[in-house]
């Protein structure tokens, strides 16, 4: 299953909402959402008012698939597909990886479990419909 995740840049000082999109949306190549499982809340995701990211890792995660050829994704297409979303990438740090520890193993994914660590510690909303994702109580999930 592709995933990808889009999230809100650390801390910074934007009046806006944002969300982290998980691995139930696809990035397509002519840079719209789609739905791998049901559909998602598309009025959240079109409002202009919300600033949607990537993560790092899903970025990195659209590599190794791409590269296993697993996903018909090439470096340029993803490029262009998060230019006509607007998304910014939301960088994967040490502070991250290091919440790891400490979270519960509810999700076996390493995909996900970075994506949600990154969520958690910057207090910022998943849009998922994986049910995993509710069993974190620090994470506030949408969808």
């Amino acid at each position: 299953m592709i995933q990808q995740h889009v999230s809100e840049v650390l801390k910074r000082d934007q009046p806006l909402p944002s969300q982290l999109i998980d691995p139930a949306l696809q990035v397509a190549q002519h840079g719209s959402f789609i739905a791998v499982g049901p559909q998602p809340p598309t009025t959240l995701l079109q409002n202009t008012e919300n600033i949607l990211e990537l993560s790092a890792i899903s970025l990195s995660e659209i590599a190794i698939k791409a590269s296993r050829s697993k996903l018909r994704f090439s470096a340029a297409d993803t490029h262009r597909a998060l230019e006509a979303l607007d998304l910014r990438i939301l960088p994967y740090t040490a502070h991250h990886a290091f919440y790891l520890f400490d979270l519960p193993p509810h999700h076996a994914d390493p995909f996900d479990r970075q994506i949600i660590a990154q969520a958690v510690c910057e207090k910022i909303p998943v849009v998922t419909c994986d049910e995993k994702f509710s069993l974190y109580k620090d994470l506030k999930v949408l969808w």
